[in-house]
């Protein structure tokens, strides 16, 4: 798992997590991740991309819809998460402290 800064851009993030992937036949992601060199990466790794394409392409990338609609259960745990003020505002410095209370957090989502 990758905690990163809340500044840092989908590229910078995609790049330092590229070597930790699991196997995977496909991977979801946003607009951010359209880039020609990560989709290159995945594709060697024989990962298949459903990332749709940023309004600016000049040639827009195909991606499948029905699986992207997926997508929307990820963000819904996010959201669901994020409702803990601790874990929304990132009060915690250390990376290892704010893991742990998306952990607690999880849980009790879990539990409930």
């Amino acid at each position: 798992m990758l905690i990163s800064e809340g500044q840092m851009s989908d590229y910078t993030g995609a790049a330092s997590m590229l070597d930790a992937l699991p196997p995977a036949k496909q991977l979801l992601g946003d607009k951010g991740y359209d880039a020609d060199w990560f989709r290159q990466a995945l594709a060697v790794r024989g990962i298949t991309a459903c990332i749709p394409s940023r309004s600016n392409r000049a040639k827009p990338i195909e991606h499948d819809r029905v699986l992207y609609r997926q997508r929307h259960k990820i963000e819904n745990m996010f959201g669901r998460i994020k409702d803990w003020r601790r874990i929304h505002t990132r009060y915690d410095r250390c990376a290892h402290t704010f893991m742990s209370a998306i952990c607690i957090a999880a849980a009790v989502i879990f539990w409930l």
